[in-house]
């Protein structure tokens, strides 16, 4: 297969070239999957995780904004939003749990399996703790944590490292972190989860913008009301 997917690129003019990229890339993913038992169950339990998170909080966060039922249950939103932020991180813990679990029952890649990549690795993994790290340090627990979704905002958009050279580096830290972890096991089961989350984040991503925007578009409309 990766023999066909070579001779097919060289075939291909240079007008061809974005048709090629995606064979290319096609051709990565068949050999990626001919690494992974998609049924065995610490696979299936890593997707599920993977899914499941970004979809419990931001089910929670919205319906705690349109009902006010969790700041009312725990008497205020700021105790509210602890509760949910150890709820997730617990989630994430249990993720990343399935996620190894998943890497350790299938098999390693050879090519993956030397100790250049293996460095190559550990940078990921430095760059991804680090930029999770500076975007905590940032946005404070409730900031990190879905505040904004309890009435609990912030002055003004945060605008300092790691939000000066990259958008939601919370998100792409997380990924690179994972992508590291895939890497150091030699794992393309790790590799194609990695995907997944890149994935899943996207998603994620494409739902919470617009309305955080409109919350803070709220707050600001309430203000020049008062003033």
């Amino acid at each position: 297969m990766r023999l066909h997917c070579s001779n097919v690129c060289r075939t291909w003019t240079h007008q061809s070239l974005p048709a090629c990229s995606w064979r290319a890339d096609l051709c990565i993913m068949t050999r990626l999957l001919g690494y992974v038992d998609l049924s065995e169950p610490h696979f299936v339990a890593a997707v599920l995780a993977i899914v499941f998170n970004p979809l419990f909080w931001n089910v929670v966060a919205r319906w705690e904004h349109k009902t006010r039922k969790l700041s009312k249950a725990f008497g205020s939103p700021h105790l509210a939003c602890y509760t949910l932020g150890g709820a997730i991180l617990l989630l994430n813990v249990l993720r990343s749990h399935c996620f190894t679990q998943a890497m350790l029952s299938q098999p390693r890649m050879q090519s993956l399996d030397n100790p250049a990549v293996y460095h190559v690795g550990l940078a990921l993994l430095g760059v991804g703790g680090v930029f999770v790290l500076s975007s905590f340090l940032a946005l404070g627990f409730t900031g990190t944590f879905l505040g904004d979704y309890f009435g609990i905002l912030k002055e003004a958009r945060v605008t300092m490292f790691p939000f000066s050279v990259l958008d939601n580096p919370m998100y792409w830290g997380s990924t690179a972190i994972y992508l590291g972890w895939a890497i150091v096991h030699a794992s393309p089961t790790g590799l194609l989860l990695t995907a997944l989350v890149a994935l899943i984040y996207m998603v994620a991503i494409v739902y919470e913008e617009p309305f955080t925007a409109e919350i803070y578009q709220q707050k600001a409309s309430q203000a020049y009301k008062r003033s």
